[in-house]
């Protein structure tokens, strides 16, 4: 059964799609409704690997803490451990809703999935 958080999500996701034009946030949604057992775990290591300074990016998983982040990222996911939000944080980064990573990138572009 869904949880309240997880169809107001899928809500807001389709509905940024379709105003917006922005295929990302179907995509996105897409993932939202899959299974959690379906769901990877990233962690900063391979982060800070696949992206660099100022990168906006989803994370399809949960973002674990094992390793460390040289540079800033926007990050949205859909579940984060404390120390991998503080090593964001400290590297001056962000952690967004996703709400607050579509009121920031409408249109999506610019916005990288990982997972």
């Amino acid at each position: 059964m869904a949880t309240q958080a997880k169809i107001e999500t899928l809500k807001i996701l389709k509905k940024a799609s379709k105003d917006n034009d922005a295929p990302i946030w179907a995509k996105v949604a897409d993932y939202v409704q899959k299974s959690r057992s379906n769901q990877k775990i990233i962690n900063l290591k391979r982060i800070d690997e696949t992206t660099e300074d100022g990168n906006a990016i989803i994370i399809t998983g949960k973002v674990l803490g094992t390793g460390n982040i040289s540079h800033k990222v926007s990050v949205s996911s859909f579940s984060i451990s404390n120390s991998a939000a503080k090593k964001i944080k400290e590297s001056g980064g962000e952690i967004l809703k996703f709400s607050e990573m579509i009121e920031k990138f409408p249109t999506g572009k610019g916005v990288k999935i990982i997972g």
